[in-house]
């Protein structure tokens, strides 16, 4: 069994309350588990208005299945939404 996950920084700089950061967030981690059947949480910098990070795991028997999913995860996230920029991420397997 193999056990990914990812950690997103992100910014959102046009948010200016832990309102609009919560539209952002939901609406991105919404669309993450439909498009690809991960877990997503929002796992620090809560209080934060324009900073977030985002936590994404998977499992899965075969260890390129997760690194693949999870390197396919940042690319789209990347690309949902304008207002959301990814400021760094790390993959790691267990």
């Amino acid at each position: 069994m193999v056990i990914g996950a990812c950690t997103l920084y992100l910014s959102i700089p046009a948010s200016h309350s832990l309102k609009d950061k919560r539209h952002v967030l939901k609406s991105l981690a919404a669309r993450v588990r439909n498009d690809f059947n991960v877990s997503v949480a929002e796992v620090a910098e809560q209080d934060s208005w324009q900073t977030a990070v985002l936590g994404v795991a998977c499992v899965s028997a075969d260890l390129a299945y997760v690194q693949g999913l999870l390197a396919k995860v940042v690319e789209a996230v990347s690309h949902y939404r304008l207002d959301a920029q990814i400021l760094d991420y790390r993959i790691e397997t267990f």
